[in-house]
């Protein structure tokens, strides 16, 4: 898929005049898909994440995090955090790039399987690892993830069913050392991805955000 991603707290050159936290927030008002998040059963701390666009500018997905924001400082060891991020991935057939020089490729439940892979990668760097090593295990592991993602049906990945607005859907779920990522489908023209690490997938249920809003820019 060819997506650009910004993150959600950036902000704008000063001539824009516009702040980067309401920079973030216009970003999500711009997407053409309701957003998912957890429902209200969570009642913890809720940020933004990331937004991705086409090169046309066409908001394609984004994320919404919910917990403890994930952090590779030294003196906040990533094993030890407490977090669930949920993707929201607009559901697009094979179309036009914006320049019209080609296509792009359909999104599916394996797009949101890999970019929910990739962002649990993201905020799992070994603290053990010389620094130096980083991008090495980095490249081995995005390779991985991309492997399990194409192949949802393979003896990775177990079945977890959570309730999506209310109705009961099955996800792809698999669980590794550095936490565990699940993907499937919403009623609303979406996929879902999600990761976490020190909360449980069990037990969570997923609602659209009817004011994303109320979700602090990071």
């Amino acid at each position: 898929m060819e997506t650009t991603s910004r993150l959600a707290g950036e902000s704008e050159p000063a001539a824009q005049g516009v702040p980067g936290a309401r920079r973030a927030v216009d970003d999500y008002l711009m997407a053409a898909f309701p957003w998912y998040g957890l429902d209200e059963a969570f009642t913890g701390p809720r940020w933004l994440m990331r937004v991705g666009t086409a090169a046309d500018g066409t908001v394609e997905h984004g994320s919404t995090g919910h917990g403890e924001e994930p952090s590779l400082h030294a003196d906040n060891s990533p094993q030890e955090q407490s977090f669930t991020v949920v993707v929201t991935l607009a559901s697009r057939p094979v179309r036009r790039s914006g320049d019209g020089t080609g296509t792009l490729e359909a999104t599916s439940v394996s797009t949101a399987a890999w970019l929910a892979g990739s962002g649990l990668l993201s905020c799992s760097y070994p603290m053990e690892m010389d620094r130096s090593l980083r991008q090495d295990w980095l490249d081995q592991q995005t390779g991985v993830a991309w492997e399990l993602a194409d192949d949802l049906e393979g003896a990775g990945w177990n079945t977890l069913s959570l309730p999506v607005d209310g109705v009961p859907t099955d996800f792809h779920y698999r669980e590794s050392e550095y936490g565990w990522v699940l993907a499937g489908s919403a009623q609303e023209g979406v996929h879902l991805g999600a990761y976490g690490r020190g909360m449980s997938a069990y037990g969570l249920g997923f609602r659209v955000v009817k004011d994303i809003t109320g979700y602090e820019p990071r």
